[in-house]
C-alpha cells in the first residue's frame, strides 16, 4: 500500500542517479590523457555496452532535456556518419574491439531521423569494429513514431535490434499542441505494430505527467489508449521544468502547468490503473509485465541503472560515441563534447572527442556501490557491502543513517544491521533515500536550480 501523505512531504530537489559522482561533478580536469589511460587499462575480460548519440531532431520538443541539434539538413547528417565512422576507428586503436558486446542503444535527438540507408551504413560501421556481440545482446533504438518507416525498421531488425522506446509523452492534442509535438494516436499504433511485424522483443513506450493542461481526466485518457497497444513496459516520467537548463522549456506557459496535488493524482492513479491492467511497478517510474526481464531481475536483486536507464545488463564497460555521449569504466565517467565544432576538430586532430569526466576515488566507489545498489534494486545487502570494501557500514555512513531516521520512523525504508530496504511508498522516493549517501549533495544544497524536485 502507498502511503501518499508520507510521500508528498518529501520534495525536495535531488539527482536522478543515473551515475554516481552526478554529471555536476564531471570537469576537464579529467583530462584526455587520463582518459586514454582509464580506456587502456580496461579488464579484458569485462563486455562493452555501446551507447551511439544521433543528435538530430527536425523540430523542438518543448519539454525535452536531452542534447540534441534541430536540422532539416540532409548534408548535416552525411557529415555526422562521416565523423562518427572516424570517431569508431580512433577507438579501435584504444580499447580491444574483440570484447563481447552486450549492449548496443541509439539514443538521441531522433535516431530513426536517419533514413533507412543511414542508419544501414551507421550499423555496418559500427560491426565493421565491433564483431563479437553476444546471442543475447540487448540493441536498442528509442524512436519518435512522427518519423519511422518499414524500411527503416527492416534494417534494424535485419542488424539485430531486439528492442524499441517510442515516445508517446501523452495522446491530448491540446497538451501535444502546447509541447509544440503533435503526434496522434494512429501513427504511434501503426508505429508498433511496424516494431511487432519485425520481431522485435520488446516494445516500449514512455510517457510524461506534468505537461502544460494535463488533467487527472486527460492522462487517464491517454493510459487508456497506451494500454491498448499493449507495450512490454512503461517509464511514466515526472516532467522536470528547467528552463534555466534548457531553452526550449521557457516556451511553456508556467501557468498552464498542473498543480502539484494534480500531479499527485495523476500518479496515484496511473500506479492503480497499471497494476490493475496486469503491469508491475519497478521503483521510480517504470513499470513492466510480471513476465519482463526487468521485474524478474529485481526479484533476484539484479538490477542494474546506467545513462540508459534500468538495465539487466550489469558489468560492463560503456563506451559513449558520438556528440555529447557519456561513457562510464569501473572507476570515471568520460563525457564527448558537447558543442558539434569542437566534437569535429577533436576528429579531425585524430583524437578521440572527450571533454571532461570525472575519476573516482575508493570514497566515490564505496558511496556508487551503495546509491546504485539502493537506486536499482531499493535494497541493500550491508554484509555484501562489507566483504567488498573491507568497511563497517555503521560508522563509515553514521552522518547517512542519522538522516534516514525520519524516513524509517515513517515506515519509508527498514534499516537492520544487515539490510537496508525500501517499503512500498520508499520505493517512490528513492532517490531521497539515496541522497543521504552522497558525498557531493552539500556542495548543491543552496541551489534550487541543480536538480529537479524529487516528488
Amino acid at each position: 500500500m502507498l502511503d501518499f501523505d508520507k510521500f508528498t512531504k518529501y520534495s525536495k530537489p535531488g539527482p536522478r542517479y543515473t551515475s554516481y559522482p552526478t554529471a555536476l561533478e564531471f570537469s576537464d580536469a579529467f583530462d584526455y590523457d587520463g582518459y586514454l589511460s582509464k580506456l587502456h587499462s580496461q579488464d579484458p575480460s569485462r563486455p562493452l555496452s555501446l551507447y551511439f548519440h544521433l543528435p538530430f531532431c527536425k523540430n523542438a520538443c518543448y519539454f525535452c532535456g536531452c542534447n540534441v541539434v534541430f536540422t532539416s539538413k540532409e548534408d548535416k547528417k552525411e557529415r555526422y556518419i562521416d565523423y562518427i565512422t572516424r570517431e569508431l576507428e580512433i577507438l579501435s586503436r584504444h580499447i580491444n574491439v574483440e570484447r563481447s558486446v552486450i549492449q548496443l542503444h541509439f539514443g538521441g535527438g531522433t535516431p530513426t531521423f536517419f533514413d533507412a540507408d543511414q542508419l544501414n551504413r551507421i550499423i555496418t560501421a559500427i560491426k565493421g569494429y565491433f564483431k563479437n556481440f553476444a546471442k543475447d545482446a540487448e540493441i536498442s533504438c528509442e524512436i519518435d513514431p512522427r518519423h519511422i518507416n518499414e524500411a527503416q525498421m527492416k534494417v534494424m531488425s535485419d542488424a539485430g535490434f531486439n528492442r524499441v522506446s517510442f515516445g508517446i509523452q501523452d495522446f491530448d492534442e491540446k497538451v501535444q499542441v502546447a509541447v509544440h509535438r503533435v503526434q496522434p494516436y494512429d501513427i504511434t499504433k501503426a508505429a508498433m505494430e511496424l516494431a511487432r511485424k519485425y520481431n522485435m522483443v520488446s516494445v516500449n513506450v514512455d510517457l510524461i505527467y506534468g505537461l502544460p493542461y494535463q488533467s487527472l481526466e486527460t492522462f487517464k485518457k491517454t493510459l487508456d489508449l497506451a494500454i491498448s497497444l499493449n507495450p512490454d513496459r512503461f517509464a511514466v516520467f515526472n516532467y522536470a521544468h528547467v528552463p534555466w537548463l534548457k531553452k526550449t522549456m521557457r516556451k511553456i506557459d508556467e501557468t498552464t502547468l498542473p498543480h502539484p496535488a494534480e500531479k499527485l493524482a495523476i500518479m496515484r492513479y496511473t500506479i492503480d490503473h497499471m497494476e490493475a491492467c496486469g503491469y508491475k511497478m519497478i521503483g521510480m517510474d517504470h513499470f513492466a509485465k510480471p513476465e519482463d526481464e526487468l521485474f524478474k531481475a529485481i526479484e533476484k536483486g539484479e538490477l542494474h541503472r546506467n545513462f540508459q536507464g534500468y538495465t539487466t545488463k550489469g558489468g560492463a564497460d560503456l563506451i559513449g560515441i558520438g556528440l555529447t555521449s557519456i561513457g562510464e569504466g569501473s572507476d570515471y565517467y568520460a563525457q564527448n563534447f558537447k558543442e558539434m565544432d569542437a566534437y569535429e576538430a577533436a576528429i579531425d586532430a585524430g583524437k578521440l572527442p572527450h571533454e571532461r569526466g570525472v575519476a573516482l576515488n575508493e570514497d566515490d566507489r564505496i558511496r556508487q556501490y551503495v546509491i546504485m545498489e539502493l537506486m536499482s534494486n531499493f535494497k541493500l545487502d550491508i554484509g555484501r557491502f562489507e566483504r567488498l570494501y573491507g568497511v563497517k557500514f555503521d560508522h563509515y555512513f553514521a552522518d547517512a543513517l542519522e538522516t534516514l531516521k525520519p524516513y524509517e520512523t515513517d515506515g519509508l525504508v527498514s534499516i537492520t544491521p544487515d539490510s537496508i530496504s525500501c517499503s512500498t511508498t520508499g520505493t517512490l522516493l528513492i532517490r531521497n533515500i539515496a541522497m543521504p549517501f552522497d558525498a557531493y549533495m552539500k556542495r548543491h544544497a543552496s541551489s534550487d536550480k541543480a536538480f529537479s524536485k524529487t516528488v
